[in-house]
């Protein structure tokens, strides 16, 4: 990956290539940006340009075998750490290093939930397990075979384990000389403080609407109308552009299946949401949380209709047809319950919780709620 493969971000870019060449590029950096941004790549364009063999004032040179190796992801000293689902005992992201190569040359603008859907993780979460604690150390006790760095590109940091956790601190704390740490994530809030104070931040802004559109109509041939299209209601997640680009019917099942359970609620049918709840059990863990995520963006959304910020909404036809249809029953106060109730819903599926008692105990509390005067 060159810099000049990723679109927009030139103040990133320079921010990184004056780092390099007055040497002043820390052990350790936070690639800190949103889902769909250019976090990830940025951090690959950096690695393949600090171990050039014929740097440019701008970029890598792209035809050095240094470079030729990392564009291909095979570099001996770009080592990579990204979650997986413990599908076996023991399993590392050496186990799946293959299917990681691929999956990031297809595109680096990608989710966790695309990540875990390629290598059929089913009702499995992604974590950075325990073992991947002691594959980092192991890996940095090496010294560089070939290039000027050992780098290790830690993707999501976030969903490391408490093990995993302080053993990065420990080594970023003494760091072995000549290594560079990416640490790539989306939610620094969820990493330890400690960690953070030990890591240089770089923040890598969502990309706009037009750098989306012309993403769309350089890469996949999509023309001027749909691009711009698209890229609107991405608002600036090129992950979900992409996906949205390939006709996936995800964001419809997911608002099909979110606009009934509401009405369900409202309805008060308890056999039917009953059903419901046995329904959500039933989908893998990643999708579970995933309506749970798109239920609080939607009542987000809802909240903005009401407070007559319309214009900040950015929704397809039939999501606004909802909203508009929704805010007439709703109140502040029954936005802002639901909302709290989605969110420890959340927390407890992602501990393990039984997912129908969640979802059951959910839909009895909406159907009492939305039928009461708040």
């Amino acid at each position: 990956m060159q810099f000049s493969e990723i679109i927009g971000q030139d103040e990133t870019k320079q921010l990184l290539l004056r780092a390099v060449q007055t040497n002043h590029l820390a052990h350790a950096l936070l690639f800190d940006g949103p889902e769909g941004s250019a976090n990830l790549a940025l951090a690959l364009a950096l690695a393949q340009y600090v171990n050039c063999e014929d740097r440019q004032a701008d970029d890598s040179c792209g035809r050095c075998a240094s470079c030729i190796k990392t564009q291909k992801l095979v570099h001996p000293d770009l080592h990579m750490v990204f979650p997986v689902a413990n599908l076996a005992k023991g399993k590392t992201s050496e186990a799946y290093l293959t299917d990681w190569r691929s999956f990031l040359l297809e595109s680096p603008y990608r989710t966790l939930p695309n990540w875990l859907e390629s290598v059929n993780a089913d009702n499995k979460q992604g974590n950075i397990s325990a073992e991947e604690a002691r594959t980092i150390l192991q890996k940095l006790s090496l010294k560089a075979y070939e290039g000027a760095y050992k780098i290790m590109l830690i993707w999501l940091p976030e969903l490391m384990n408490t093990s995993s956790a302080n053993a990065l601190l420990k080594v970023l704390e003494e760091p072995p000389a000549q290594t560079l740490f990416l640490l790539v994530t989306n939610q620094p809030d969820k990493l330890l403080i400690t960690i953070l104070s030990r890591t240089q931040r770089v923040a890598i802004r969502a990309f706009t609407d037009e750098e989306v559109a012309t993403y769309l109509r350089q890469h996949l041939n999509f023309d001027e109308t749909t691009a711009r299209r698209l890229a609107y209601l991405a608002d600036g997640n090129l992950a979900e552009a992409l996906t949205r680009s390939k006709q996936d019917t995800a964001s419809v099942e997911q608002h099909n299946w979110f606009a009934e359970w509401m009405r369900t609620c409202y309805r008060q049918d308890l056999i039917e949401l009953v059903k419901q709840a046995d329904q959500f059990d039933g989908f893998s863990k990643e999708k579970q949380k995933g309506l749970l995520e798109y239920s609080i963006r939607l009542y987000r959304d809802l909240f903005l209709w009401q407070q007559g910020a319309a214009e900040l909404l950015r929704l397809p036809d039939n999501e606004m047809a909802f909203v508009k249809n929704f805010a007439k029953i709703l109140t502040t106060n029954h936005i802002e319950r639901i909302v709290n109730d989605l969110n420890e819903a959340t927390y407890h599926l992602e501990r393990n919780a039984r997912a129908k008692m969640i979802m059951l105990d959910m839909s009895l509390t909406f159907s009492r709620l939305i039928k009461t005067k708040l």
